[in-house]
């Protein structure tokens, strides 16, 4: 498939997208969103992919929403649009939470790493922030953005950034769109860990080879959906959802090839199922 705002790559059961708009730090468009959606699901369909990693080409991330479509958005148009059923949803079955525009990323059904190259900035910082675990170069910077363009919390950001950072932390980003480096980002608890810029990628892939090829691809399925849904859930109906899947995985291939490799010492081969 031929992309114009994104490359693709896989390697060693790793599906790589990189957002390819250098010129413009990677600014998000409608294209670029709609072909980041394709790409995840040519992935999240292809068994030999175990965990995608999304990243940006040049010295950015995505700094954010291209300011050239933004100066074009016409207010009534968009309040329309919000108007209507859900959409970009990726997998129906998912609550209605995880059916908008962002929010579908934890519907993948496969983790979704953030490699954090460079500039973060409001739609870029959001897109991060749906994505299962994130990892960040040390000259990488973050910013909301949205005060400082005389916009609002969106895309969940309100909902999901204080369930990673505290309520005070989520203020303090959101309020002043001040620039938060990747030592504060990694303080804080928005990024997992940093790491230096001359070893970012093979830190990155390293961890992510480490996940495709040393787990099973059914129990990061599995947990990932139980850990997203959970914050929707209360603790009765968490353990109870927990309960039944723990009965399904130990009938699975993967929980039969985790004893048998342990008791083999040998490594794992996984098949997802």
């Amino acid at each position: 498939m031929d992309y114009i705002n994104i490359k693709e790559k896989v390697s060693n059961s790793v599906h790589t997208i990189l957002l390819n708009r250098p010129d413009r730090l990677n600014a998000w468009t409608e294209d670029m969103a709609a072909e980041i959606k394709q790409s995840m699901d040519k992935a999240s369909k292809n068994d030999d992919v175990k965990v995608i990693i999304l990243t940006g080409t040049g010295r950015g991330f995505c700094a954010g929403a291209d300011m050239d479509a933004l100066n074009t958005i016409d207010a009534d148009e968009r309040a329309d649009k919000n108007t209507e059923p859900p959409y970009q949803a990726f997998d129906s079955s998912w609550p209605i939470d995880f059916q908008r525009a962002q929010t579908w990323f934890p519907s993948v059904p496969k983790p979704i790493i953030a490699a954090i190259n460079g500039p973060a900035a409001g739609l870029g910082l959001i897109l991060s922030m749906w994505c299962d675990i994130r990892f960040a170069s040390k000259s990488a910077i973050f910013s909301t953005a949205f005060s400082k363009r005389g916009l609002i919390a969106e895309h969940g950001l309100s909902w999901l950034l204080p369930r990673l950072v505290g309520m005070g932390h989520a203020m303090d980003m959101t309020l002043t769109a001040r620039k938060i480096t990747a030592d504060e980002a990694e303080r804080i608890g928005f990024v997992n860990k940093t790491f230096s810029d001359e070893s970012f990628n093979e830190e990155v892939y390293k961890y992510a080879e480490t996940m495709a090829n040393e787990v099973s691809p059914r129990s990061m399925k599995v947990m990932k959906k139980q850990l997203w849904q959970g914050l929707l859930q209360g603790l009765d109906e968490a353990v109870r959802i927990a309960d039944n899947d723990m009965v399904d995985s130990f009938s699975s291939e993967d929980f039969k090839e985790g004893v048998a490799h342990f008791i083999e010492k040998r490594a794992p081969k996984f098949t997802g199922k």
